[in-house]
């Protein structure tokens, strides 16, 4: 199943990217980097500055910089990832920055319900969180 995450709310297509893989089926996401965050964007940007700065450096809680890692740990925190069944759903989740030459030729499918129609002004894509943590995108 491949699923385009471009215009999405992040946690409204994680909960049903961790759905489809606790039932078994493989999910590729693709276009990770335009997937979005709502709120305000000074508020977001406050909150995952004030978590980079609160840890030790050799200790938690690691964020990742990159978008599709920033993306797939999203999703890990909705499956059971401290027993068996969630690491083997955690196994079937890819995410991918745009879209990989060797799924360029398959339809992607929409997650209705995460789409952002409903949402205001009021939201900033994972892309521009990323680079504001440290990332190079």
């Amino acid at each position: 199943m491949i699923i385009d995450a471009k215009d999405a709310v992040l946690g409204r297509l994680g909960t049903y990217v961790a759905k489809q893989a606790l039932l078994g089926n493989k999910v590729d996401v693709i276009n990770c980097e335009e997937s979005i965050v709502s709120g305000r964007k000074q508020a977001i940007f406050h909150e995952y500055i004030r978590r980079i700065d609160r840890k030790a450096p050799g200790k938690g809680p690691y964020l990742y910089r990159r978008p599709d890692m920033f993306v797939k740990r999203t999703i890990r925190g909705m499956l059971p990832f401290k027993r068996a069944r969630g690491r083997e759903a955690f196994k079937n989740i890819k995410c991918h920055i745009g879209v990989p030459d060797s799924l360029k030729n398959e339809k992607p499918a929409k997650v209705e319900s995460a789409g952002s129609e409903r949402l205001g002004a009021d939201y900033l894509k994972v892309k521009e969180i990323c680079r504001a943590i440290g990332g190079k995108i």
